[in-house]
Order: C-alpha cells, then structure tokens, then sequence
C-alpha cells in the first residue's frame, strides 16, 4: 500500500538535512558563469505576510532554476534591522530595541526556513549589528572624505509638547504628534547630508543603461530626479540683495506681476517692511504647523502676507510686489518664484485671492484673450504678445523658440543665464532616535567636524539608555557616551548624536553579502566585482524611487573611491504585484467588516447596521481585516502547496487574488504527483531504466515522450526572462495529465516521464520534489541535476489533429498524419464523417486549409 503524502513530515524531514549538510551548494566557481539572485530584505517585524511569501518564492524558483542550469549562484538574505518600529516597541513594551529585533529576526527566521528558501545562511546580515553597521559607518567616512557629506540647518517636524523630532511617520494625517497629539510644528535643526545631487546627471543618464527594468520604474526615477532646463534670472531688490529664481518659462518674463518668497527664505526679515512684521512673524508660526504636503495641495485655498516691499522685473523694469506664501517650498528652486498669474494655475488662484493683476503673454494663435476675464491660467501654447522682443514668436515650453530667445536676451544683458535644474535634492539622513547607525564624526570646538578614526569603529550604540519618547534623542542624554576627547588635538568634545536614516544600511547591503564575514573590509573588491551586480532582484513597486535611488547612488560612489568597477547594482528587476483577497467594506461609514462577522458571504450585510456591504478585493492589510496567515496555510498544505498556488495564480508582475478553492486545486495536484510517483516506485519498470530510440517507439511511446519534451522546452522557456511561471506549472499539470493517460507504464518513455516531471517540478516545490526522486532510487540531490533539455526528434509529431469546420463553425477533429499537404488534408476533411454528416445536401463553394490546423468548408 503506497504512503499517504505528508507534506509535514517531509518538509521537516527536507529542511533538517538542508540545515545540516548545507543547501546552497554551488558547481565549481572557476569554470561555471555566476548567477545573484536577490530578494528585497525585510524589516523583522516578527511575522511573515503573503507578500513576504510571494517574493521570496519568486526568486527562489529563479535561484534553483539558475543552480541546476549550472550556474555558481549567490542567492542570500538578511535584515533591515533598524529603525522605528523597534524604539517604538522600546517605548511602549519596556523591552530594549536590540533585543526585541533579534527576537523578531529569530521568529521570522523559522518562518522562512519552513518555506524551504534556498538561502545561503552563512551569509546572513542583520544591519543592526556592530559588524554590519562598522562598515556603514566605514562608507560614511568615504562620502565625508570626498566631499559628499555635509551639515546644515533644515526643517525638521517638532513636538511642542515632547520637546523632541518627529519621523513623518509619526504624524498623522491631521498633522499631530503620534503621542503628546500636539500640532506639529517645522523648527529649523542642523542636519547631516549626503550630496546626491552631484550625481543626479549620472544617475538619469544611465537609466539607458537599464534594459533588464520595468519602463515604469524608469520612469519614476527620470520623474523624481526631475531635469529641467531654463534659466536663472534676478530680480533687484529695494535693500540691494537680488532675489534669484529659477524658471522654465523665462518667456513669460514679462506677464510677472508679483513675486512669492516661501516663509523659510533668508531674505523675508531684511525685505520685510516695519509696519508688516507682525503679519509676517504670525504667517510664518503657522506655516511652520503645516507639512510640506498640506502646503503645496492644489484644493486648498491660497494664503499669503505682503511683505511691503518690491523687487524689479528686470525685462521691463516695472515694480511688483513680494509677498510670501506656503505653497513655496524653500527646498525646491531657490525658494522664490516670479508669479505670472495668466499661466501658471496656482499663481491665477493667488492673483485671485488678493486681487493682484493679471497680464496675458500667451495667447492662442488666431485668437484674443482678455487676461482679466480668465477663468482659469492659460497654460497652453499660442503666440507671445505683450513680451517686447519676443511679441509674435511662437510660445512654448522647454526649448521652444520662445523660450531660447528670453534666455539669449537675459543673457545679452546680463540679467540672468540658462541653467539646468533637478528636482532631486540633497538626501537628509540625520535622525534624531537611537535605533540607527551612530554618525562617526565628533564635533570638537577647536578642530570642528573631525571624523572618527577607523581603527576605533564601530562608534556603538550603548546600551544603559532609557525611552521615554520625550525630549531629546536618548544618545543625546547619556554624557557618558557623547563626551569624548577630539581625536586630533585632545580637546573635550562631543559626539554626533544623530543616527542615520536606515535607507543608508540598504543602500550598500548587497555587496556585504559577496564577503560577508569580513572582519577587516566592508568588502574584498575582488570578491564583490565577481559577483556584482544582482543579476535579479525581486521587490514591491513600493521601492522603486528611493531604495533603488539610492543604491544606485551609493555604487557610482564607491566606484569612483576605487572600490567596485561596475557603474550599476542591478541588471534586472522584476517588481511583483500584490497579494490580495477579498474585502468587505460599509460604503457609509467606510468601516472594514471582517469575513467571520458575516451571517452570508454571497449577501454581505454590515452585522451593526444592516447596510449592504462593498466587495471587492484590496491589498492583504490587517486595517482590513483580509489578510491570510502565511502559518495557517502552511500548517494545513505544507510549504510546497503554498509556493505552487503562489506561482500559478498569477504572473509574477501581476497582482495576485486569493483564492482558497486554488490553493486547495494545487494541494490535490501534489497528491497526484505523490500517487503517480508512488505508483511508478513500486512497478517493475522502475528498476529497468535503458536506453531510448526514437524511431522504434510506439505511437503511445512517441505521445508520451513529445508531451514529456514539449515540458522540458516550455517549461524552460517559460522560467526564461519573463518567469512566466504560472504557464509552466500548468506545463507540469499537462505533463502529469500525460503521464496519468499514458499507455505505455513499462516503457523507459514512461520512466523518463516520471522523472522529468519531478526535475522540472524541483524549483517550484522543493520538498516532495527532494522525496520523491530519493525514493526513486536516483543518487544525488534533485535540486543539483542538471535541468533536462528537450530532444528536438521527440516533438515532431506522426500525427496531428485537424480541425474541421463548416462555415467558421468548428464542427469536430480527426487524426491525420503530421507531413501531409494541403491536398492530402482537404481529402481526408472531405472523406470524414464530419464532412459527410454536415456537408449533405450542400454545395461547397470554397475549402479554405491552414497547413496542420484546419481545413474550412464555406457553403452556399
């Protein structure tokens, strides 16, 4: 009697042998080409979603597949272990951040082992760790060394009531502290930079170079790096200092009618006029509550104070008024605009507001506009009128004629000059927590910024530190720690009590993993240009702007410090879809409903008030309540089930709907895989493996081994470049089918059926693919045989089946042979039983044949 299958007990049994011996073997690395295969690394939250389970499967399916081709592959993990969550926790829990990390990596740890990942664990980092974060701390000092590190004052979010910094993260949507509930305020603090704006060309120029990306993906990058060409152009000013902008559309130089400063501007107390003080002292208080969100939202209505004072336009030299408002952001442009209301939405809704003039420059071509009875900015191309030099020139953005002629005429006389601007600005990393990478550098009051000498870093986060949540930084209380001697001259100083934003740990965590256990380097250079770049990562689209932004960022630097040759991280990235399910939400009161409430899912009603519930599926999320354990589905299926359901329910780029009906489908597909293979184990053909010729099969022989070939070749084209992976699971259900059909169970064909279809079926479920080919007496691991390839011989085909229909109307099929002609088909069509029974009585004006699919019969 065959054994019942046991995803449990196998995939215990499968885990602990990988555990011990090993998993991530790899063929030897001085002949066989490199393969990295990465997933995004997590956050230890402590508990696995189904996102989680998606990403990792992919790129697992895309490792084992790689392994098997023959290629060494580098396929590791880790964790983006700092951060706020865990201070957080601190806080609320009483429980040290450290320790309640490594209790959440640990957990999370197991939970992937159970998904049978194949990890190279040796490799493993966590970027909370004094040897990770050393070498963070290393690569720091290489942007300060070449000039890419800098301080200086910028806003941050302030709690009146804490006294301390807020993350964005901990302001709601109100714009009110996470605890105290206090407005948030914008309060000016000295920060740490790194200047990724040196690089911004480079880094929207090699975008090109990317064809293994998404065009989207791309696109958002060339977006938030943001060039634009225009010109710098100043405005004189009546305390003598200019006041410069930059502007895209200097062509419309001649329709500004007023300027706005942002409230943040250097020059707002010089420009400020006496009797306007107080109205501008009481605007920029509360302009500093509000996020830089709330102040640039096209809904709400403009605000703004006079400051008293003019500038001059510099093309006609006419006096207009500077004003300050909060939808000017001091971190975009030069914190200063010129306002040309008739083009320029926002400025229309300003003029509006404080009945400013509104002068027209471009109009419609063959068309007057009176700029006074807009209703709306005109933003749209036309002619130039009312614009001195350039009146009858075509208008336009970008390098339009217009717009090159403003520049060449600011230029002649000297009243600004073309300029390239980005929308990318400098990369603020300083947080004031704990639970981050200590900044090295001391601050000494005779030497200034002195950077911490190497031999002495890692600089540690200490551990006596109390969380209160309140005041400053827990570093910044604990003199023990930030009062150091300077390291140059001796003089007493104090430490840098910032710590780093955590997308710097992974902004370089994928080249630790090519060396990870060096002690003495971030890295060996040899080591990391071998296995760098990633030939494959896999992540949410989530990441698509900063992460790879700034891992992208951090490569070209450590290229140009002589330590990598490579110019980008990543060749390819496949950004998945999300996971969701099924979603049950009071439209009135926009309140989720959990499942278990629910007295009848197919008539949803809200159980508190009777209205009729919305369904539709959303992303997994616990605000939801639709999210599914990973641990329950594992408990009840087994890992392999849930990788297959994973794989077939969706293309990987895709998002994926939930469905427990598949989840179970493909659980009775690994039975029948189980029972097939159990079936063969205990037949005579099992111990008789020989040789194969091709001509002396049997028709039954020759199907088998064409649907066996036809597998191997899909199946291979499908975990290609585009990982179509759920078109090859359903190959390995064909195959099986095949198999299940078969005629011919003694055959060798059938033996090496059976033993293809568990070769192929090894990437996607690696644990009953390891059982089964071990009770199939075959030496060796399965996920190291090399990946079967097709026999070009076996697929063609004796025979084929011919369509036949009447009219466009396929009335049935016959059996005839592969290599006949168009003649011989129409003659077996005519002289079929199909042809016989719907042809009777008719006359056929037209037989239309496509070779080796159909022949069409069109009647009168």
């Amino acid at each position: 009697m065959e054994a019942k299958y046991d995803p449990a007990a196998i995939e215990k049994k499968w885990q602990q042998t990988w555990a011990s011996e090993g998993l991530d073997q790899t063929p030897d690395a001085t002949r066989q080409p490199k393969f990295y295969a990465l997933s995004m690394f997590p956050y230890p939250s402590g508990n696995l979603h189904m996102g989680h389970v998606r990403n990792y499967t992919i790129t697992d399916v895309i490792a084992r597949v790689k392994r098997m081709q023959g290629y060494r592959v580098l396929h590791p993990m880790g964790w983006d272990a700092f951060g706020l969550p865990a201070e957080n926790a601190a806080i609320d829990r009483g429980v040290h951040p450290a320790k309640w990390t490594h209790q959440n990596i640990d957990q999370m740890r197991s939970q992937l082992q159970r998904l049978g990942l194949s990890y190279d664990w040796n490799r493993e980092v966590a970027t909370c760790a004094p040897d990770y974060y050393c070498w963070t701390q290393w690569i720091f000092l290489q942007f300060l060394a070449a000039g890419l590190a800098y301080q200086k004052e910028a806003a941050v979010n302030w709690d009146p009531i804490d006294q301390t910094v807020l993350a964005n993260e901990q302001v709601d949507s109100e714009g009110r502290s996470w605890r105290s509930g206090a407005l948030v305020e914008r309060k000016l603090l000295k920060q740490w930079f790194l200047k990724i704006t040196d690089y911004a060309e480079q880094l929207l120029q090699d975008l090109d170079q990317l064809s293994g990306w998404p065009e989207r993906v791309k696109l958002m990058q060339e977006n938030w790096i943001g060039k634009s060409t225009g010109a710098q152009v100043h405005f004189a000013t009546e305390i003598g200092a200019d006041l410069t902008v930059f502007t895209t559309r200097p062509d419309t130089l001649w329709g500004a009618t007023f300027m706005v400063l942002s409230p943040e501007h250097p020059l707002v107390e010089k420009l400020t006029a006496p009797d306007r003080v107080a109205a501008i002292t009481d605007y920029q208080k509360e302009a500093a509550k509000k996020s830089d969100l709330d102040r640039t939202a096209d809904s709400r209505e403009k605000t703004g104070v006079w400051t008293g004072s003019y500038a001059l336009n510099p093309v006609n030299g006419e006096k207009i008024p500077i004003w300050i408002a909060d939808y000017v952001l001091m971190g975009y442009g030069t914190g200063a605009i010129m306002a040309v209301p008739a083009h320029d939405q926002r400025d229309f809704e300003f003029a509006r507001q404080f009945n400013l003039p509104i002068r027209g420059v471009v109009q419609p071509a063959n068309a007057e506009v009176d700029a006074n009875n807009l209703t709306q900015a005109w933003t749209e191309g036309g002619v130039m009128v009312n614009s001195g030099p350039l009146d009858g020139l075509p208008a336009g953005k970008g390098e339009g004629e217009s717009v090159a002629a403003a520049i060449a005429w600011l230029e002649a006389h000297g009243k600004g000059q073309q300029q390239v601007n980005y929308r990318l600005r400098d990369w603020l990393i300083s947080r004031q927590r704990y639970w981050g990478v200590p900044i090295p550098v001391i601050h000494c009051p005779d030497c200034g910024i002195v950077p911490v000498p190497v031999d002495q870093l890692p600089v540690e986060l200490p551990e006596d530190v109390a969380f209160s949540g309140r005041g400053a930084s827990p570093l910044a209380k604990l003199a023990s720690w930030t009062q150091v001697p300077c390291p140059t001259c001796g003089t007493p100083a104090q430490r840098e009590t910032d710590t780093m934003d955590t997308f710097i740990d992974s902004s370089w965590y994928f080249l630790r993993y090519a060396d990870a256990r060096n002690q003495q380097q971030a890295f060996d250079p040899a080591k990391v240009n071998d296995w760098l770049p990633v030939d494959q990562y896999v992540g949410g689209i989530e990441h698509a702007i900063l992460h790879l932004l700034y891992s992208r960022f951090f490569t070209k630097v450590l290229r140009d410090r002589g330590l990598l040759n490579f110019d980008e991280p990543f060749k390819r990235l496949l950004t998945q879809g999300m996971v969701q399910n099924i979603t049950y939400k009071n439209p009135k009161t926009g309140k989720y409903v959990p499942i278990d409430q629910l007295s009848d899912a197919q008539n949803p009603v809200d159980p508190e008030t009777g209205d009729r519930l919305e369904v539709f599926y959303e992303k997994m999320s616990k605000s939801k309540y639709n999210g599914v354990d990973p641990q329950v589905v594992l408990g009840k299926y087994g890992a392999d089930t849930a990788r297959m359901f994973i794989l077939f329910k969706a293309p990987p780029e895709k998002d994926l709907e939930w469905d427990d009906a598949d989840v179970e489908g493909q659980f009775r597909f690994l039975n029948r895989v189980w029972r097939l293979v159990q079936g063969f184990v205990e037949s005579p053909a099992s111990a008789k493996p020989s040789p194969i010729e091709q001509a002396a099969l049997s028709k039954a022989e020759k199907d088998l081994r064409r649907a066996t070939h036809t597998a191997i070749k899909e199946v291979a084209e499908d975990v290609a470049d585009d990982y179509q992976f759920n078109t090859a699971v359903s190959e390995l259900m064909k195959l099986s089918n095949a198999l299940s059909d078969a005629a011919c169970p003694d055959s060798p064909v059938y033996t090496e059926a059976v033993q293809t279809l568990v070769l192929l079926l090894a990437p996607f479920a690696p644990h009953i693919a390891a059982e089964l080919w071990q009770q199939m007496g075959q030496r060796g691991s399965v996920h190291l045989q090399p990946w079967p390839e097709y026999d070009p011989a076996a697929l063609i085909a004796d025979e084929i089946t011919l369509v036949i229909q009447i009219k466009g109307k396929t009335r049935g099929t016959i059996p005839v042979p592969a290599d006949a002609s168009k003649a011989d088909l129409e003659r077996y069509a005519r002289e079929s039983a199909i042809a016989q029974r719907y042809l009777e009585g008719q006359t056929v004006k037209k037989v239309i044949v496509v070779p080796g699919k159909l022949v069409n019969f069109v009647v009168a």
